[in-house]
C-alpha cells in the first residue's frame, strides 16, 4: 500500500509523513509548491497519484478540482482533511466519490468525532425552546478560518440533532438579541494551541458543557492515516469517520 500526503511540507502534512514511515508504511511522496524530485515531491497531484494507492490530502481547498481530476483518472482513493470548501468544492467531491473511495473529516481525532455524537444526541434530546446551545473553538494564532472547520462541524451534529440545517441557524455575529433556537459559535485565536472545542447547553435552570482538547497534532496524523488504511479497502463512495469505527 503506497500512501502520499498533498501539502506535504506543512505542519500537519509533515507529521502524516512520519506516521506513514512510523509504521513501516510505503510513503509515494508528497505535493507543495516546491518541487523535491529526490524525495518524490511534486507541484502537480498527477505525479504523485500515479505512484499512490491512497492520498491523504491536507493541502488547501483551492485545489480541490484539480485533485479530483488526476485521483479519478489514477483511480487513487482520496482522504480529505481540508476545510473551507465552497459550494462547488463539494460538489466536486461528491462527484469524486462516484468513481474513487472519499473520506472526508474535518477532524481525525477519535475523541472530537466521539464528541460529535453526543453532541447530536443532547441536542435531539433538549428542547431548543430552553436551551440556548453554543460551540467554543479556541486555535494558535495563525489559523485563518474562523470558525474553523471541526466547529462547523460540531455545529452540523448539533443542528442534525435538531432536525434543522445549521446555514438556517448559525449565529456568527453575537451582537442583538438572541433568537430562539440559534447555535452560537464564539472564536479565540491565540499563542500555538492545536484545537480545543467546547458545546454548551445552557437554560434558565442548568449548563451542560462536554469540551475536547488536542494536546499534539499527532493525534491528526494518526487518524489521517487510520483512514487511509481503512478506506484503500472499500469501493466507490463518500464516507466519514464513524463510518470506520462502525
Amino acid at each position: 500500500m503506497r500512501i502520499g500526503v498533498a501539502g506535504i511540507t506543512g505542519r500537519l502534512g509533515r507529521l502524516c509523513a512520519e506516521e506513514v514511515r512510523a509504521r513501516n508504511l510505503t510513503l509515494s511522496g508528497g505535493t507543495s509548491r516546491t518541487e523535491n524530485a529526490a524525495e518524490n515531491i511534486f507541484f502537480a497531484m498527477g505525479r504523485l497519484a500515479a505512484c499512490s494507492d491512497v492520498i491523504i490530502d491536507v493541502s488547501h481547498h483551492t485545489l480541490i478540482p484539480e485533485h479530483a481530476r488526476d485521483l479519478i483518472r489514477h483511480k487513487c482513493a482520496w482522504v480529505i482533511g481540508t476545510t473551507g470548501m465552497d459550494a462547488a468544492e463539494e460538489a466536486v467531491i461528491t462527484d469524486a466519490a462516484k468513481h474513487i473511495p472519499v473520506l472526508r473529516a474535518a477532524n481525525f481525532s477519535p475523541g472530537l468525532n466521539l464528541l460529535l455524537d453526543i453532541a447530536r444526541q443532547l441536542s435531539a434530546a433538549l428542547p431548543a425552546g430552553d436551551y440556548d446551545v453554543d460551540v467554543t473553538d479556541i486555535h494558535h494564532r495563525q489559523k485563518i478560518d474562523a470558525p474553523s472547520g471541526t466547529a462547523k462541524a460540531v455545529g452540523a451534529a448539533i443542528a442534525a440533532g435538531r432536525g434543522v440545517k445549521l446555514e438556517d441557524v448559525a449565529r456568527y455575529d453575537p451582537s442583538g438579541p438572541r433568537q430562539t433556537g440559534q447555535i452560537g459559535f464564539a472564536e479565540l485565536r491565540a499563542g500555538q494551541i492545536v484545537g480545543e472545542h467546547s458545546v454548551i447547553f445552557t437554560s434558565g435552570d442548568e449548563q451542560i458543557t462536554i469540551s475536547h482538547r488536542a494536546f499534539d497534532r499527532r493525534v491528526f496524523a494518526r487518524g489521517a492515516v487510520n483512514a487511509a488504511l481503512w478506506l484503500h479497502n472499500q469501493s466507490a463512495g463518500l464516507f466519514n469517520i464513524a463510518d470506520i469505527y462502525k
